[in-house]
């Protein structure tokens, strides 16, 4: 295996770990700045782009998962 896709496909899982560990229901940025997640809202700002960046990067892992999977087998 390339130890370039290797150290990709790392980095990219640690960082989809950390999105959605961070989307996690009432510990989400807005609660984290004293914000009260008592009542249901759309995202917005900060909290949209991270949604965003994690879909990329789920993607992403997909992709580098499947290329990798081509490789070895």
């Amino acid at each position: 295996m390339n130890p370039v896709l290797a150290f990709a496909e790392i980095i990219v899982s640690i960082g989809l770990m950390a999105s959605i560990l961070l989307q996690a229901r009432g510990a989400g940025l807005s609660s984290a700045f004293g914000g009260d997640s008592a009542v249901y809202r759309s995202r917005r700002g900060i909290e949209m782009r991270l949604f965003q960046f994690t879909i990329v990067l789920a993607v992403l892992f997909v992709i580098f998962s499947l290329i990798v999977y081509r490789l070895v087998g």
